[in-house]
């Protein structure tokens, strides 16, 4: 499983997105103020941020927070499956 991380240099809740995946390390983060971010979000359909995707190793989306920071809780848990 991995997480992807979507941020904007100018979004005020990305900070905590950050903090909440900062214990994983299997987190790809993606600004999407740049082209090959914007390129991942657009793939992924996400429209706003911060935005948290945890997928499987084929690229499936398993859990997501779309425009919202995940409990630190839900997301170990998620994560543990």
């Amino acid at each position: 499983m991995r997480i992807k991380l979507f941020v904007k240099d100018s979004c005020p809740r990305c900070p905590a997105a950050k903090h909440a995946v900062s214990e994983f390390d299997v987190v790809d983060v993606y600004n999407i103020d740049d082209i090959d971010g914007l390129a991942e979000a657009s793939y992924h359909s996400v429209l706003s941020t911060p935005s948290i995707l945890v997928v499987d190793s084929a690229g499936n989306e398993l859990g997501a927070w779309r425009g919202d920071v995940p409990d630190p809780a839900q997301l170990r848990q998620l994560m543990a499956q």
